[in-house]
């Protein structure tokens, strides 16, 4: 039950609508403690800045079942701004974000609203999590016009390391924004409808005129200012990139813009301005995971390309894993400290900085970060930048750290930190959330995760805080199952199916897990604690009995407990829980692992902290991680690449052709010629074609025709290919006239082959069929006695009614072809019996 809640049926109204809810983190410019996170320099010292990454759509969104609780969360909020549409106008997906002006920091509900075929975006201020209509008030409604554009921006002063959040600069005619969103697959899935919707360069389309937005422009403007707003919205002009406060927006009705809405249009002399405004700067090269090394083989594999042959270069570097990587042994420090709502009253170097050796990386776990009824129903907890700032300035002082990721659900909390030197290494950073609290979905208990690959080792980390009570082991036995079943991670490959925890080299589990000593009296337990007698304690413990019995955690492995019980106390001391429940020790907090290479250190309580209920615990491992050595790596990925070379050359079709030359000699007008060849296949089955010439619409010219133009051949088989000339009314005008020739190039393409080319040539003898009748009257003598020059000019004579004097011979009255016609039917046609054929030749 949530505190503060004593009627479950009310509670059982409002928890359909929260699934889950969305981390929303703060700013990290306000979070970063002093001289302890790298900076944007001292990353540029180590990486580059690249050229401009701007986001492009994948083939395939991630589906709606991959995402996260949170994630799913984030989606719902689509539907409150659906309440504020038309009729006719969808919110398409709904994303929640910061957006940076300056100094100023306004968080924002982006909401992608299609109408037809015409997208736009539209901004919000919001209550907490929006779920209805009057959650949300309109403030900006940006077009996404042909010239709008979304890159990956890094503002200056930033925390740019991989797993942070994503910002993006936005602009078109009307805006230029900054926008900080929430690192994960929703984000992604957002950007990249975004870009869809992108009306894209066609020539004779109109643009689109987005009259549909007039409404929400117009709203609140007197009738005699409706015609200007009309004229902007029709020709934008630019607008201020800045953000007002949500008091001085001052709407005037649910998600209509209100009269005083400083989002202004500029006139129209700004653009120059703007346009001279130099564009944040873009880092594509941050270590983020488009960070491309020649190590990087994770990242290499995970590309895209072109089919088979990258899937067995995949699959043969895979399995030749060990003879380009050597096992190198990294530091993890992995901490969990259920805080019980509590603020940070005292510094954490006593449990995150006791070693003397920095360690490589950090995984920190919180429990129960805040207990109010906010953080419950809308994971809206200041406590978050508490923490945060407490870790940030409790990491080892004598190393440099970059935050990797944060992740919270509720009140359960993951932070990795990393060295900065290592960070080029992280790539594939994902994290997910699974609740598992009131009716097996609420974020009170459950999990949180971040996977990530570092060097060639892929590694999980997952904070949860499971059941509560001594009898609930059971439960919290399914808990441990629901989130293992449930936490399923996108990958870079959309077409790949999710990662589950199981699916990585290394998993660290850790915190809260709830387990505590059975069939043992309070005082008895404080009385083997106090006699140090841990072993003994130790076979009364819950987890390792359920684990014994194979019911959760198999393959799993934990240290020994060699210190004293990490819960409960009373608040402040170190004194055994005094109050009227009187609850019995227990080793609540617990850090678990699986997988090879891996060595503890050491694994103990920290009894220094009295913040909170828990005492923190940590445990230290060297980690053996895969790390790949350049020089082999190029060694045997050439070795592969030869290897498929030389497979590819020993199965490429190739075939024989008995003539590559034709000469067709004497073309006379509807008489066929025929010319054949022979194709002769080699070992390989082929499949052949006759294809286009680049800008042609066939394979040859009109007059000639392959027989068959395509076919498959077997092994040690050939077949016979006709070429056929033949010249009919269509075609023989063009001949007559010297406009077109006998004379052709046909390519005979093999199928993952090369090509053929084949020339055909020769002479075609002009007739009086098929040139027009008119000019056929200019002509006193037989058609193949004129030259080419004098028929193509006779043959493109326009077609005159009546002589206009400027030829010096008048045209006979009909052709001579059709007097020698009549004449010789005349003389033989009555001497015919049956019938009569015309012995006319194209000689005449």
């Amino acid at each position: 039950m949530v505190p503060g809640h004593s009627n479950p049926l009310k509670l059982l109204v409002l928890c359909p609508l929260f699934s889950s809810s969305p981390a929303l983190l703060s700013p990290l410019s306000a979070l970063r403690g002093p001289g302890t996170l790298t900076t944007l320099s001292d990353i540029h010292s180590v990486i580059p800045p690249g050229p401009k990454e701007v986001y492009r759509p994948r083939s395939q969104a991630p589906s709606c079942a991959s995402l996260g609780p949170a994630a799913a969360a984030r989606m719902d909020q689509s539907g409150a701004i659906q309440e504020t549409l038309a009729q006719g106008e969808h919110c398409v997906i709904a994303v929640q974000g910061v957006v940076c002006a300056g100094d100023s920091l306004q968080s924002r509900l982006l909401g992608l609203v299609r109408c037809g075929p015409e997208y736009a975006l539209f901004l919000y201020s919001h209550r907490r999590m929006a779920i209805a209509g009057e959650d949300v008030s309109l403030d900006k409604v940006v077009p996404i016009t042909r010239n709008f554009t979304v890159e990956e921006v890094s503002p200056d002063g930033d925390l740019h390391v991989l797993g942070s959040d994503v910002t993006v600069w936005m602009e078109s005619e009307e805006i230029s924004l900054t926008v900080r969103l929430p690192f994960g697959s929703h984000t992604r899935m957002f950007l990249q409808e975004v870009i869809r919707s992108c009306p894209a360069p066609s020539l004779g389309v109109p643009d689109p005129q987005f009259r549909w937005l007039g409404r929400y422009r117009c709203a609140g403007q007197g009738e005699e200012q409706q015609p200007k707003m009309q004229q902007q919205l029709q020709k934008p002009a630019l607008a201020v990139a800045g953000i007002p406060d949500a008091e001085e927006l001052k709407p005037n009705g649910k998600g209509v813009l209100g009269e005083q809405s400083s989002w202004v249009f500029e006139k129209p002399e700004a653009a120059s301005t703007r346009s001279n405004k130099s564009k944040p700067e873009i880092t594509s090269d941050m270590v983020r995971s488009s960070t491309v090394t020649v190590s990087d083989k994770a990242h290499i594999l995970s590309m895209q390309k072109f089919g088979l042959r990258d899937t067995i270069v995949k699959s043969q570097l895979v399995q030749k894993e060990e003879a380009y990587t050597y096992i190198q042994k990294f530091r993890f420090f992995v901490g969990t400290y259920n805080v019980n709502g509590q603020s940070p009253k005292e510094g954490l170097r006593p449990w995150l900085s006791q070693d003397v050796q920095p360690p490589d990386i950090y995984c920190i776990g919180f429990q129960e970060l805040d207990l109010s009824k906010e953080a419950f129903f809308f994971n809206d907890t200041p406590k978050e930048e508490e923490w945060f700032k407490a870790v940030t300035e409790g990491l080892h002082p004598d190393a440099k750290y970059a935050k990797v990721k944060l992740i919270r659900l509720v009140g359960i909390m993951l932070l990795l930190y990393v060295k900065q030197e290592h960070a080029v290494h992280i790539s594939e950073v994902e994290a997910e959330t699974v609740g598992t609290g009131i009716m097996g979905r609420m974020g009170n208990k459950g999990g949180v995760a971040i996977r990530f690959r570092f060097h060639n080792t892929s590694i999980c980390i997952v904070n949860s805080h499971l059941a509560a009570h001594t009898e609930e082991y059971e439960r919290r036995n399914q808990d441990y199952k629901d989130i293992c079943s449930r936490m399923q991670f996108c990958q870079v490959d959309p077409n790949l199916p999710p990662l589950t925890i199981g699916k990585h080299d290394v998993i660290l589990w850790l915190g809260d897990l709830n387990y505590r000593i059975e069939e043992l009296d309070v005082e008895t337990v404080k009385k083997l604690i106090e006699e140090k007698a841990f072993q003994t304690l130790y076979t009364y413990d819950q987890l390792k009995i359920q684990v014994a019995a194979k019911a959760v955690f198999q393959g799993f492995t934990e240290g020994e407990l060699s210190f004293q019980p990490t819960y409960k106390y009373d608040t402040g001391s170190d004194e055994w829980d005094t109050s009227e429940k009187c609850r019995a020790p227990a080793w609540c907090d617990r850090i678990l692992w699986k997988g090879k290479n891996i060595t503890q250190l050491s694994y103990q309580n920290h009894m220094a902290l009295k913040t909170s209920d828990h005492k923190p615990v940590s445990a230290v491992f060297d980690i053996g991680v895969r790390v790949v050595n350049e020089e082999l790596y190029r060694k045997t990925l050439e070795e592969i690449v030869r290897s498929l070379d030389k497979m590819e050359n020993a199965n490429i079709p190739s075939v024989t052709l008995s003539k590559r030359e034709f000469l067709f000699q004497d073309v006379k007008y509807m008489q066929l010629q025929v010319e054949s060849f022979m194709i002769y296949n080699g070992q390989v089955p082929c499949q052949f074609e006759f294809i286009n010439k680049p800008g042609e619409n066939s394979y040859c010219k009109q007059w000639l025709n392959a027989n068959p133009s395509k076919g498959f051949l077997l092994p040690d088989s050939a077949v016979e290919i006709e070429l056929e000339l033949f010249v009919n009314k269509t075609t023989a005008t063009k001949l007559n006239s010297g406009e077109d020739q006998i004379e052709d190039i046909l390519v005979l393409h093999l199928d993952r082959g090369k090509d053929y080319f084949l020339s055909v040539s020769g002479n075609y003898l002009p007739s009086c069929f098929g040139s027009p009748l008119h000019t056929l009257c200019y002509m006193r003598e037989p058609i193949q006695d004129l030259t080419y020059e004098t028929i193509r000019e006779l043959t493109l004579m326009p077609l005159q009614t009546e002589d206009d004097g400027t030829r010096e011979e008048k045209p006979l009255e009909i052709p001579k072809e059709l007097w020698m016609m009549v004449d010789h039917l005349y003389r033989n046609a009555s001497q015919q019996t049956v019938g009569f054929a015309c012995p006319l030749t194209t000689q005449h």
